[in-house]
């Protein structure tokens, strides 16, 4: 099994869906822009919003920055709740550590609201680090933040070879996969989170987990299964 798991929190660890696109709706409508269809807000979930703002809605970076701070407005009150964690991930994590994992979290989320999110939900308690961006914007490279749980879980200074067989990176989206092989972790992607078909696949994800069920079963046996 592996030693060290570091999880992203959205679409990994719970379906933060209804709360980011609405809160991306919301900026949206406060930038000028309607856009009724909150599905087409998914590809938000991830990456640093004010990146997506840019990316999605050609906004240059300073309406990009106001757009985020909208967005901020009703998350940090309502949107941040509206939230839910997946099915089998608790028992997951209880399994996890009773087997002597230790468990991270790395997520490109400002740090306050990931402690919120973890904190509300119950399940702060299985982590021994969590790592997010800054409000700043600081540290919001999924490589930093990877980099930032590697120091803080004390094994940073690990081999390839080591890092490879002993921790794991899993999350939802290609970003995740990315700050694994960074820091050449074993890349674990979840297909039933964010990602679009075939994103995990194209970016070389080692393992894919249909369920939280099969996670569990890779992350304790750590057994690479395509």
């Amino acid at each position: 099994m592996y030693q060290y798991c570091l999880f992203d929190l959205d679409g990994t660890l719970t379906d933060s869906r209804e709360g980011i696109t609405k809160c991306v709706q919301y900026a949206l409508a406060k930038c000028g822009i309607e856009e009724p269809d909150l599905k087409k807000l998914e590809c938000f979930i991830g990456p640093p919003l004010h990146t997506s703002f840019q990316k999605y809605y050609g906004m240059d970076r300073d309406m990009a920055k106001r757009a985020v701070e909208f967005y901020r407005e009703r998350f940090r009150p309502i949107g941040i709740f509206e939230n839910q964690v997946y099915e089998g991930v608790p028992e997951m994590l209880q399994a996890l550590s009773e087997s002597g994992c230790h468990l991270a979290v790395a997520s490109s989320k400002p740090e306050v609201f990931v402690k919120k999110v973890l904190d509300h939900f119950d399940i702060e308690k299985y982590f021994s680090v969590v790592v997010g961006s800054g409000l700043d914007g600081s540290r919001e490279k999924k490589e930093e933040v990877v980099e930032e749980a590697l120091r803080q879980l004390g094994i940073l200074e690990l081999s390839e070879e080591e890092r490879r067989e002993s921790c794991a990176m899993i999350g939802d989206r290609e970003f995740d996969i990315q700050g694994a092989r960074a820091w050449k972790l074993t890349g674990v992607g979840v297909h039933y989170g964010f990602a679009a078909e075939g994103e995990l696949e194209a970016e070389g994800a080692d393992a894919i987990a249909g369920t939280v069920e099969e996670l569990k079963e890779i992350l304790l046996t750590g057994q690479v299964k395509g």
